[in-house]
């Protein structure tokens, strides 16, 4: 597995997506791709770790990052049932948790 861009799903032969979650920190002020299909989408932003500088700085901000993800996929997949679109309130608040 490596990191992708996302235009390798904004193309119209990529798989159908129903959710999109942006995680970089700066996602938000992007202009995001036209996706096929039109799939829902959150922002659960998360500081860049490697933008950290120190030996220490990087480890905590690793860690840091590591634990708010942690915790944003557990609330997702504790989420009840299968709609996403009743669900998508409740996905885009899991990006303001710390």
């Amino acid at each position: 597995a490596h990191s992708k861009s996302w235009d390798v799903f904004a193309s119209p032969a990529a798989p159908q997506m129903d959710l999109i979650i942006t995680v970089c920190g700066n996602a938000a002020g992007e202009v995001c791709p036209v996706w096929p299909g039109h799939p829902n989408n959150a922002h659960w932003g998360i500081d860049d770790p490697a933008a950290a500088s120190g030996e220490d700085a990087i480890r905590t901000a690793f860690a840091t990052a590591y634990a708010r993800l942690h915790r944003r996929v557990s609330a997702f997949l504790a989420l009840e049932g299968d709609d996403i679109i009743t669900k998508m309130d409740a996905i885009r608040a899991i990006g303001d948790m710390e």
